[in-house]
């Protein structure tokens, strides 16, 4: 809007009554000056127009949809429903679908336009003849769609899921066979329909998924036609589904008892009626396999015998055994600090646990784990463990001291000959002290037995004895020299 000018003094009339149209005329300036001023409450907002034209195209949609609105009724509609379902039962070609799809088309969009009565809300019983409709359109897409076909898509996914099976399940001696012969048995349907794959279903499930892949090919490049070719896709679709069905019946591990699992591993074939002894029979052939020295089969009964009995029985063989196979099933129980784990990794005396077993020693809440531990580590005997064993020295429990020194002994490490010797100065627990002088007899060197042996006259017995042996030893070393 063009600005005003402002008048002079001179410009202005004496009085407005004398000039009423000038008068008028300023008024009306004035007036649509302040209208036009954005600091005014008369100005029109901009959210105020956006919602005005928003009201706006809310009634134009209004007035369209009255306009396109349809004069038809449910009971026409039905009609035209029935007529579409009619056709779809006589339907034989994927172009008599098509045609009954496209009626369908028709028919939908036309109800979604129809004016129709909407049910009566407070009336749950009430009908609503658009919603009977929309199902029933529903309804007969869904028959449209299980006429067509079958294609030959279908049938190469079915034998893709069959791939998937045969290179993912662990199958038993018996159910590689049934699967193989499943395949088998289709590759020949597929011959029967002149669809060479030109391969064998080989010996093994991995034989056989790569064969199913020479099918695939074939099938997609025969350029089968859902009406030409129908009874020969029929043909196909009935030898795929019996394919999975064949392939999915094979027999799996995960289809057998433990105990069918155990014997078809042979876990049972040492036992005779001579040699089993025990109950359960599964006992028995632990203590066999521990006499023989066969870890495998004792890892067997730990991996599928869950019973705290049997978990126990196993344990205890390999703490005897010591043996290096049990390592991997020993170090992941020792990782939940499972402590008669962590006594055989220390019969296996494996330096790959030292890592895990020395975080385990600084829990000074867990004075039975430290115990443990230590002694594992001693017998382990890996010197990168010298420092973490030297700290619990000083551990708060005597028992956990005492264990720590003899693991340095064990590990005979001659850096710990120091710590040792303080410990039986310093320690007020003859126990601990006793430990020390025994670990400085294990050490043995030279500087490691003259400091045991100066406690020869200790006011503790087990001291005492202890630092005796030392000098003993000593002796018998200068004799040698």
């Amino acid at each position: 809007m063009e600005q005003l000018t402002p008048m002079s003094d001179e410009d202005a009339p004496d009085d407005p009554e004398d000039s009423p149209d000038e008068a008028e005329s300023a008024d009306e300036e004035e007036f649509e000056f302040e209208n036009d001023s954005p600091d005014e409450e008369g100005e029109e907002t901009p959210d105020a127009s956006a919602d005005t034209e928003s009201e706006d195209a809310e009634t134009d949609e209004e007035a369209e949809e009255e306009a396109l609105a349809v004069d038809v009724g449910a009971d026409e509609l039905d009609e035209q429903l029935d007529e579409v379902a009619e056709a779809l039962e006589a339907a034989e070609t994927e172009a008599d679908l098509d045609a009954v799809e496209a009626d369908l088309d028709d028919v939908a969009t036309t109800l979604e336009a129809a004016d129709l009565p909407e049910p009566d809300e407070d009336d749950e019983d009430a009908e609503d003849p658009r919603a009977e409709l929309e199902a029933r359109v529903e309804e007969l897409r869904d028959g449209i769609e299980e006429a067509r076909g079958p294609y030959a898509e279908d049938v190469v996914a079915v034998i893709e899921s069959v791939q998937g099976t045969l290179d993912e399940a662990e199958w038993t001696e018996r159910g590689e066979t049934e699967a193989v012969d499943a395949v088998a048995t289709f590759l020949a349907a597929l011959e029967e329909q002149d669809l060479s794959a030109d391969t064998d279903a080989g010996e093994t499930p991995a034989d056989a998924a790569e064969a199913l892949d020479h099918a695939a090919e074939a099938i997609e490049g025969a350029g089968l036609d859902a009406d030409e070719d129908a009874e020969t896709l029929a043909a196909l679709v009935e030898a795929a589904d019996a394919l999975e069905a064949g392939v999915d019946d094979a027999e799996t591990w995960d289809d057998l008892s433990v105990r069918q699992k155990m014997e078809a591993e042979g876990f049972y074939d040492r036992l005779t009626s001579e040699n089993r002894k025990d109950f359960p029979p599964e006992l028995s052939v632990v203590r066999i396999a521990e006499q023989e020295n066969d870890s495998e089969r004792i890892l067997m009964a730990l991996e599928y015998l869950t019973s705290e009995f049997m978990e126990e029985n196993c344990i205890d063989a390999f703490r005897r055994m010591g043996p290096e196979e049990a390592y991997d099933a020993m170090m992941e129980r020792a990782q939940k600090r499972d402590r008669p784990a962590i006594e055989v990794l220390g019969k296996i005396a494996d330096d790959r646990a030292v890592e895990t077993l020395v975080d385990y020693i600084q829990d000074e809440s867990n004075p039975p784990l430290q115990r443990t531990v230590l002694r594992a580590l001693g017998e382990i005997g890996s010197e990168e463990a010298t420092q973490d064993v030297a700290d619990r020295l000083v551990a708060e429990d005597p028992e956990v001291r005492a264990r720590a020194a003899r693991a340095l002994g064990m590990i005979g490490d001659t850096r710990a000959i120091d710590p040792l010797a303080n410990r039986i100065t310093e320690d007020d627990d003859d126990s601990v002290r006793a430990a020390a002088v025994w670990a400085l007899n294990r050490i043995g060197t030279e500087r490691a037995l003259e400091s045991a042996a100066a406690y020869a006259d200790d006011r503790s017995f087990i001291v005492q004895d202890e630092a005796e042996r030392a000098a003993e030893a000593l002796g018998k070393e200068k004799q040698k020299a």
